[in-house]
C-alpha cells in the first residue's frame, strides 16, 4: 500500500485510465471491463482492475486539479509500476469549430500553474504526450471511426476564472481547450520515464456557452474510454 492508494502488490495493471471523477471510474469498470476487482477505496477515490478484450487494465479516479493528479500519478508509477497513464476527462473548448462531444488528443500542454516553475528553478517546461501513445490513439480513432482533433491544450489552476476574456489569448495561439490536470500528468510521466496521454471530451464551450446534456456526456465518455482502453498492452 502507498500513502493514498490501498492496492496490494500486483493489483494495479501496467496501463491505467484516469478520469477525474471516481464515480466515472466505477461506471467504466461496471460497463466496459470484465473480471473486475476493486483495489482502492481510500478517500473515496475508487480504483478497479479488470480485462478489456483480453488485456488487463485498471481505471481509477484522479480527483480535480494538478495537486490531486500529481499525488496519484506519482504513487501509481513509483509504488505500483504503472507504465501507461491515460487521462480520460472533460474539457472546455476555446475554439469556435469545436463542438460539445468532440474528442481531443492533447499533444502538448500549456499552463498557468507555477508548479513546474518551482521544479525547474523559474524556467518554463513544455509538457508533452508520449508520441507512442498519441500515434496509437490517433490510429485507433481512425479504425473505430471516432473523429479526433490533435493539438495543444491548457491546464488551469483555477476553475472559476475572473473576467470573460481571459481565454482568448490562449485561443489566439491555437490552444484547443482548457482542463486542470494534464500538465502535471505529462511532467511526472516524463520525469519517471513512463508514457502518458490525455484523451478529452468537450463538455462545454467558452466560445458558444454550449453545455453537454447528460446523454451527450454518456456517449462521449464511452467513445473516449473505449479509445483509451484500446491502448492497453
Amino acid at each position: 500500500m502507498s500513502i493514498h492508494i490501498g492496492a496490494k502488490p500486483g493489483q494495479v495493471a501496467s496501463t491505467i485510465l484516469l478520469p477525474g471523477d471516481p464515480m466515472r471510474a466505477k461506471f467504466f469498470a461496471d460497463t466496459l471491463l470484465e473480471d473486475v476487482i476493486c483495489f482502492n477505496e481510500v478517500r473515496g477515490m475508487l480504483g478497479y482492475t479488470g480485462t478489456y478484450q483480453g488485456k488487463r487494465v485498471s481505471v481509477m479516479g484522479s480527483g480535480m486539479g494538478i495537486p490531486s493528479i500529481s499525488i496519484y500519478a506519482n504513487e501509481l508509477i513509483s509504488d505500483y509500476g504503472v507504465k501507461r497513464l491515460i487521462r480520460v476527462g472533460t474539457c472546455g473548448a476555446l475554439l469556435p469549430d469545436l463542438k460539445v462531444g468532440d474528442v481531443l488528443l492533447a499533444q502538448a500542454v500549456s499552463t498557468d500553474s507555477n508548479i513546474n516553475r518551482l521544479h525547474f528553478g523559474g524556467m518554463d517546461y513544455a509538457p508533452f504526450a508520449s508520441f507512442n501513445l498519441l500515434l496509437k490513439a490517433y490510429q485507433a480513432a481512425k479504425e473505430q471511426g471516432v473523429p479526433v482533433r490533435v493539438g495543444g491544450i491548457l491546464s488551469g489552476d483555477t476553475f472559476y476564472m475572473e473576467g470573460d476574456d481571459w481565454w482568448k489569448v490562449w485561443a489566439g495561439h491555437g490552444i484547443m481547450a482548457v482542463e486542470m490536470e494534464s500538465s502535471a500528468l505529462y511532467t511526472i510521466a516524463a520525469r519517471l520515464k513512463v508514457e502518458a496521454l490525455s484523451i478529452l471530451t468537450v463538455s462545454d464551450s467558452l466560445v458558444t456557452e454550449e453545455r453537454a446534456s447528460s446523454q451527450q456526456r454518456e456517449q462521449g465518455f464511452s467513445r473516449m474510454a473505449k479509445l483509451a482502453l484500446s491502448l492497453a498492452e
